[in-house]
């Protein structure tokens, strides 16, 4: 068993996604690393988790000393699956999830598949979730690659406070574009969305979401500010969701009989 760090690896892209691989690439510097990833494309699955089906988990491949599992189970799935049954009673240093196709910026956040892991693993340790701001399947991760391993590293030295983990965003530039790192607040926003009707070819309809960000927000302390001048957005997040700064305005609820 070794003693450096043991990282967890877990993505919503799929095994074969090219972020992955460059997470992974990451990830061997630093530890002994053990992947577990979806059999395929997971995007947009939150904090889903799989109820309504038995989860499968299958080893694939060994590799330079990393052990590669999928399943057929969602993001969420994948932490549960690597923390208690591939990694069963050892501790787990840090989670990774990554890296994302596509930017995981604003209200993108309660949506992604990628901070829903994170999230998840930060319940029990250190979670980290990068993205990228490029939805191609060929996307260049230099730039995150060589900033990524930067956090990496300080996380794995100082930790972060429990419960909670980073959604960390990279611009789609070249390093040396890069104007810096920048710990962002979400920005305010929404998605405006359109269910593009088709049909299929049994004549039946059926609906795409198309839609773009609407952002409502533009102040400098924002993930949506820092991406849009080229700035790696460092954001962190915690599961609880309490509005406690309007708590007081409904207190007018207790009194209902």
């Amino acid at each position: 068993m070794s003693d450096k760090p043991l990282i967890l690896v877990v993505n919503d892209d799929g095994y074969e996604a090219l972020g992955l691989a460059a997470m992974v690439e990451i990830a061997k510097e630093f530890g002994e690393v053990v992947v577990v990833a979806p059999d395929r494309v997971r995007s947009a699955m939150g904090h889903a988790i799989t109820m309504d089906l038995p989860l499968h988990l299958k080893k694939y491949k060994e590799e330079d000393g990393v052990q590669y599992w999928r399943t057929n189970g969602t993001p969420v799935d994948c932490v549960k699956l690597g923390m208690k049954v591939v990694l069963k009673g050892r501790k787990v240093d840090l989670v990774l999830s990554g890296i994302n196709h596509g930017c995981n910026s604003s209200v993108s956040v309660i949506y992604s598949g990628t901070m829903g892991a994170a999230i998840e693993a930060s319940f029990l340790t250190n979670a980290v979730g990068l993205s990228l701001a490029d939805y191609a399947p060929d996307a260049d991760f230099t730039a995150a690659k060589y900033f990524g391993k930067k956090i990496i590293k300080q996380v794995l030295e100082k930790g972060l406070p429990p419960q909670v983990s980073l959604n960390v965003n990279f611009p789609k530039c070249t390093i040396e574009e890069i104007q810096g790192l920048k710990v962002t607040r979400q920005t305010q926003g929404y998605w405006d969305e359109i269910l593009e009707p088709m049909t299929d070819p049994y004549g039946r309809t059926q609906y795409w979401y198309v839609g773009h960000l609407v952002d409502t927000d533009h102040k400098e302390d924002s993930c949506e500010w820092a991406l849009k001048h080229n700035f790696v957005s460092i954001q962190p997040v915690h599961y609880d969701m309490t509005a406690y700064h309007y708590m007081n305005e409904v207190k007018y609820l207790e009194d209902v009989r």
